[in-house]
């Protein structure tokens, strides 16, 4: 009787060192899976966001652009949170908010 117990005492200290290694290896598969994540979606997300901000914010005067709706156009006015394009085809003027610019099709000369 008395071997009995130690064997099972023994098999339980087995049972509850070898839980808590399974423990130690869920959490650093979480950790592995929260880089992968960052990695792969929101660090690339953030950069893609960062150039979109530094091409809305170096927009010139005369510079031919694409909005979000497909719309093609020249800036013939610009403001902080808004500007006034002119269609290519007709020559009329729309106001737009600037973070409806999708695309810069003027090419700049980058002089520093």
């Amino acid at each position: 009787m008395n071997n009995l117990l130690i064997l099972l005492e023994n098999t339980a200290n087995a049972n509850t060192k070898a839980a808590a290694g399974s423990g130690w290896i869920s959490l650093i598969m979480i950790a592995v899976m929260v880089l992968v994540f960052w990695l792969f979606i929101i660090r690339p997300q953030k950069k893609k966001q960062k150039e979109e901000e530094k091409m809305r914010n170096d927009l010139q005067i005369g510079d031919e652009i694409v909005t979000i709706g497909g719309i093609y156009g020249k800036i013939v006015s610009l403001k902080d949170d808004s500007f006034v394009l002119e269609s290519i085809t007709d020559k009329s003027k729309q106001k737009f908010a600037r973070w409806a610019i999708q695309q810069n099709l003027t090419v700049h000369d980058e002089q520093k």
